[in-house]
């Protein structure tokens, strides 16, 4: 009987251990891997890493750009100076400053992208919302013909536009960006009437029905209806088309000439500037990578400001819109 019991306690043991096994190796199991598909410490890491480097790409030439642009043309020549300055020299924004003449400039750069930017996302709203909830003849037709013009390259209709502009003398003003904004045929109008129309097809038929039966017609269901649940969608397109016509430089030269000038057309010239601002031989003459970066980050520095304070609205744009399934 002992021997028995001495047997039976060994066998015992034997499965008390492996049972221990088994439940340690459940728990490291759980949490390398989780009870699902991306509930893993594995999983979590791997998207992490990931993140940590799509970021850092992303990241790193603004970084670059903001501590070499507060670094003195010592640092700048010193190989043991790499990341972080030895002072802070603000010299480099001051005269970037001078050069861009900064102040003007931005006003004129703002008005240049801000007033067609809000304009284009007034009048594509329109065409969206009117794509979206109203049947009519040739539907198809007119909707395939706008896809067409995102399509076609920019270049083919930039003459034939250039000429238009010249025959009505707009050419040198503002103006040549505001007609095309008014009637939806801007910068990238296509994408902006699309993401509208993606939107606007989303609404409820019953709402647009309930406004109906309480006497409310088409064009009150849009402003006091549409537009209100809309505006995630009005967010987007106008952050969108604030930041292609404040970077928008080849249109910008062509379109206003000497008369009118935007902070990206004055970067493209910034080397020139500052030699006849600071001509050889007189004191700062010399110009070199920090000042050029520290214009850099002056003319982006706006759009950053901007993407920052509409940056949680832009995601639930994003998210309830549903165009980058598009």
């Amino acid at each position: 009987m002992e021997k028995q019991a001495g047997q039976d306690q060994m066998v015992w043991k034997k499965w008390k251990g492996k049972l221990w096994l088994q439940l340690i190796g459940g728990k490291i199991r759980k949490f390398l891997l989780g009870m699902g598909e991306n509930d893993g410490f594995v999983f979590k890491l791997v998207i992490y890493l990931l993140l940590i480097g799509i970021g850092f790409i992303y990241l790193y030439p603004v970084l670059f750009m903001l501590v070499n642009s507060f670094m003195s043309l010592d640092d700048l020549v010193n190989s043991m100076v790499k990341w972080i300055p030895t002072s802070i020299y603000t010299e480099n924004y001051e005269k970037a400053i001078r050069v861009l003449d900064y102040r003007s400039t931005l006003m004129k750069t703002v008005l240049a992208a801000g007033t067609p930017a809000l304009l284009q996302t007034v009048s594509c709203a329109i065409v969206g919302y009117g794509f979206a909830r109203f049947d009519f003849p040739c539907k198809k037709i007119l909707f395939v013909l706008m896809l067409a013009t995102f399509v076609i390259p920019p270049q083919i209709t930039m003459m034939p536009t250039y000429l238009l502009f010249k025959h009505y003398n707009l050419i040198g003003s503002l103006q040549t960006f505001i007609y095309p904004a008014i009637v939806g045929q801007g910068l990238k109008s296509t994408l902006f009437i699309l993401i509208y129309y993606q939107f606007f097809r989303k609404m409820p038929v019953a709402l647009e029905e309930a406004a109906e039966l309480d006497g409310a017609g088409s064009l009150k269901i849009f402003y006091r209806l549409a537009i209100p649940m809309a505006g995630p969608a009005i967010i987007i397109v106008f952050l969108f088309s604030f930041v292609w016509y404040w970077n928008e430089t080849y249109l910008a030269g062509m379109y206003f000439g000497n008369s009118l000038t935007i902070l990206p057309l004055e970067l493209q010239q910034f080397a020139d500037s500052y030699s006849r601002m600071f001509p050889p031989g007189s004191p700062g003459s010399q110009i070199n990578e920090a000042i050029k970066l520290a214009g850099t980050l002056l003319t982006i520095g706006p759009l950053l400001v901007v993407y920052f304070l509409l940056q949680r609205w832009f995601v639930e744009g994003i998210d309830r819109s549903g165009i980058t399934g598009e």
